[in-house]
């Protein structure tokens, strides 16, 4: 259970169009309550899947037992196995039966930095490494097979709103990484420190 005093975002926020809640998923927080250790980590990187409307998306030909919580109702924990050896977690949107998932790419390390480095095997000097790609974010927090489903809103894995960025900030727009298929549409949301050049 959750001993922070901090409040997980409502259902509502989830059930929004995926694009929507991606970009307003930049900033905001996603936090672990593992044992006596807070885990959180500030989102800085994006991408949507728009299920059978996106042929990037795991739930572009329907439902199947790997890609079944992609199909709950929005606000709940999707994560999948890739590769062999590395597990992605996603955030699950809109209505149940939708389909739709926004992938957690990058997060700025917060709150237990000691055992997310000891979770990835790195020093603690290396902050910027330790969650700077999707599976990283997963060996940082601890999540696999078991985290599959978890609910974002009663759960020990949620997302938090913050108090605003200290810093100027935009949104960039960008095609996806490593993908085959749908490639053309921008999908990658980032933050950034400053407008981006043009």
């Amino acid at each position: 259970m959750k001993t922070s005093t901090h409040t997980p975002l409502p259902r509502t926020f989830y059930l929004q169009p995926t694009v929507q809640v991606a970009r307003q998923l930049l900033g905001k927080v996603l936090v672990r309550q593992t044992g006596g250790t807070r885990l959180a980590g500030r989102i800085v990187e994006v991408e949507a899947y728009l299920g059978a409307h996106d042929p990037a998306s795991h739930a572009y030909r329907g439902r199947t037992p790997r890609n079944d919580v992609m199909f709950w109702q929005g606000g709940h924990l999707y994560v999948y196995f890739t590769y062999g050896m590395h597990f992605c977690a996603n955030v699950v949107t809109r209505e149940e039966g939708t389909g739709n998932a926004v992938l957690l790419r990058s997060l700025e390390p917060l709150e237990g930095i000691r055992t997310m480095a000891a979770h990835r095997n790195r020093d603690v000097s290396e902050v910027g490494a330790l969650c700077s790609g999707p599976a990283k974010i997963c060996q940082a927090f601890g999540i696999g097979r078991g985290e599959n489903g978890n609910d974002l809103c009663t759960g020990d894995i949620w997302i938090e709103e913050r108090p605003e960025l200290p810093r100027s900030f935009t949104i960039a727009s960008t095609p996806r990484i490593g993908i085959s298929a749908g490639r053309d549409r921008r999908l990658r949301f980032v933050l950034l420190d400053r407008e981006p050049s043009s």
